[in-house]
């Protein structure tokens, strides 16, 4: 099992990388090379960290609510790889490129301050919320590789790195933060001058904390380090935010602080 996930991980990353850099896309992934477990998608998305020519950047997770796990088919959470090359600031211009899911998600993002290592005993929320430095007010903007991602099923949605695409990291919160009440916390999304959403905090997971936690015994699982400096996006408090080329995106947190982009027009 370990030789056919090691031998099959670089082709079929290296697939779906060509079709992310060429903005085009694919059925399924060929029948050698489709992952079936999650642990074989974990082991072609561990491909992605030789694009980079820095350190592993973070982490997202993907499918966070009922109605994401719904949307793309899937039956629980599923983390991503950052990659450092992928985060822009907050207020940056981005590309927006051949995105298909053309969506931008606010999420609470969390910088480790300490290793989480793989260990046999589940990790609990207090002692992850022990290893953060820093929340951080985030935007995410996934995609995928694959025509339809609703089918594609768990395994592949791994490898495909969990729809990671773009990543925008606001400013870090008021130390404040951890006497707050995350669940309950409510964020406002707007696209200027075409729509405001709202939502809250226990739209991932139930708490952006539990989502942390569960990331860390995800990686865990899977024999992966949740690294010090590394930032975990946790996934998104309100239906995802439908955008086009030249929309102005904007997130307000309340006394958390707020994050904006805007999109490249086409």
């Amino acid at each position: 099992d370990v030789y056919k996930r090691q031998t099959q991980a670089w082709p079929a990353s290296d697939l779906l990388v060509r079709h992310w850099r060429a903005g085009t896309v694919l059925d399924a992934l060929p029948e050698g090379l489709r992952p079936a477990t999650r642990a074989e998608g974990y082991t072609i998305q561990a491909e992605l960290e030789k694009l980079s020519a820095k350190p592993l950047w973070g982490w997202k997770i993907a499918a966070t609510s009922t109605a994401g796990q719904r949307h793309i088919g899937v039956d629980g959470p599923l983390a991503g790889r950052l990659l450092a090359e992928m985060v822009h600031a907050d207020g940056a211009t981005l590309p927006f490129g051949a995105n298909r899911m053309r969506v931008a998600e606010a999420e609470f993002a969390f910088r480790m301050a300490r290793d989480l290592p793989p260990r046999v005993e589940a990790y609990t929320v207090e002692e992850v919320l022990g290893a953060v430095a820093a929340l951080h007010t985030a935007i995410e903007v996934p995609d995928s590789r694959f025509v339809d991602f609703v089918t594609a099923g768990a395994a592949q949605l791994l490898a495909d790195n969990a729809c990671a695409h773009q990543f925008v990291l606001g400013p870090e919160a008021p130390a404040t933060w951890r006497d707050m009440d995350l669940a309950a916390h409510r964020v406002i999304g707007r696209v200027t001058g075409r729509f405001e959403r709202e939502g809250v905090g226990a739209n991932v997971l139930g708490d952006p904390r539990i989502a942390l936690a569960w990331l860390a015994n995800e990686l865990s699982r899977h024999g992966m380090t949740l690294a010090a400096g590394q930032v975990v996006t946790t996934g998104t408090c309100l239906v995802p935010m439908d955008v086009a080329p030249s929309d102005e995106v904007e997130v307000e947190y309340g006394a958390l602080g707020r994050v904006g982009i805007r999109f490249a027009a086409a």
